[in-house]
């Protein structure tokens, strides 16, 4: 019988890791696979809500309730087995219990808590231990670009969302903007919104726009938490982003200092911090160079006079610009999604 393709079952490990993003926050989106030295499917699963089975446990609850016998079966998993005491027990110990022979991770676990610790301890019990190769870690790293930001920086990763004209408007001059884009652009924006802890604006949008800013259009277990800076205090209380479902908050005087900000939503467990706001606020995040990518969508229509993605600190010289690396260029219905980062 031919043995397991790490690869294939490395990347059918990571498609059930998809199907945690909007759940599992702030843990990270984890899938496992099990399977025999046949290749045989024994049971799968990825990590449920903070505080519920991670997916080693879900993938063998999944091979028991099938009835299949997992010792000496392996075990592919995206990220690698905690090995410490948090709001569930070691998925190490799970897995060393079960007689699991051999574990394959995506790329280990950047957490310093565990940081190769899970590893050692599965080596040190008599188990196989294998990483993936280089495209497998850096698949697995991208799913939870957030969770490693925060962990490495202690920060969370910031994604800046626009939407423009051909000619690079956000909105009318009085600021009215909805909608540059079509439908299948706005529900596709949501899916990107479902990825984040935080949602983020400025009290500019909210009077000009009175958004919910919350996850519709997409299906979502969870919704993320959305903020307001409004240094001035001119929330409105009808204010419909303060309305259900999900958690909002305004950020007031003396708490608008943007690295700041970060480093407390970084402390609370934000893993990506989803910024749609006007042009002063992101010409500010920009201007600080606390961007890490730019969620852009472009609409085939020209606006003429209108307001910009950010304005931006005036340059000296041209080649003082900032430069950005096109990750994606997909088409969304008649609009271009564009992710850039920084060089």
């Amino acid at each position: 019988m031919p043995s397991p393709d790490i690869s294939a079952a490395l990347h059918q490990a990571l498609a059930l890791a998809e199907q945690a993003v909007g759940l599992t926050d702030p843990n990270p989106r984890v899938g496992c696979v099990i399977l025999a030295a046949d290749g045989r499917l024994l049971g799968s699963g990825h990590t449920q809500a903070a505080g519920h089975a991670h997916a080693e446990v879900m993938a063998l609850h999944d091979a028991a309730a099938r009835g299949h016998d997992v010792r000496g079966a392996t075990a592919f998993v995206t990220l690698e087995p905690c090995s410490h005491h948090g709001r569930t027990p070691p998925c190490c110990d799970a897995l060393m219990a079960a007689g699991i022979a051999r574990v394959v991770a995506a790329v280990e676990d950047p957490n310093p808590q565990v940081a190769g610790r899970g590893l050692a301890r599965l080596k040190a019990a008599g188990i196989q231990v294998e990483l993936a190769e280089a495209a497998i870690a850096d698949a697995a790293r991208e799913l939870n670009i957030g969770f490693f930001s925060r962990m490495q920086r202690g920060r969370p990763f910031v994604r800046l969302k626009s939407a423009i004209s051909l000619d690079g408007r956000t909105a009318l001059p009085d600021g009215r903007s909805q909608w540059i884009t079509g439908e299948a652009a706005r529900a596709d924006g949501h899916a990107w919104r479902r990825r984040a802890g935080a949602v983020l604006t400025g009290i500019g949008t909210v009077l000009a726009d009175d958004p919910r800013l919350d996850v519709r259009l997409v299906p979502t277990a969870r919704q993320p938490l959305r903020i307001v800076l409004d240094p001035q205090g001119r929330m409105p209380a009808s204010a419909r982003i303060l309305q259900p479902p999900g958690e909002a908050r305004v950020v007031g005087p003396g708490r608008a200092d943007l690295p700041m900000l970060l480093s407390d939503l970084g402390a609370q467990g934000i893993n990506e911090l989803h910024v749609e706001a006007g042009p002063t606020l992101s010409g500010a995040f920009l201007d600080a160079g606390l961007v890490d990518e730019l969620l852009i969508y472009q609409a085939p229509v020209l606006i003429g006079e209108g307001r910009p993605l950010a304005v931006l600190t005036a340059l000296a010289e041209l080649g003082d610009a900032r430069r950005w690396r096109l990750v994606e260029a997909t088409p969304v219905g008649q609009d271009l999604r564009l992710r850039l980062r920084p060089i």
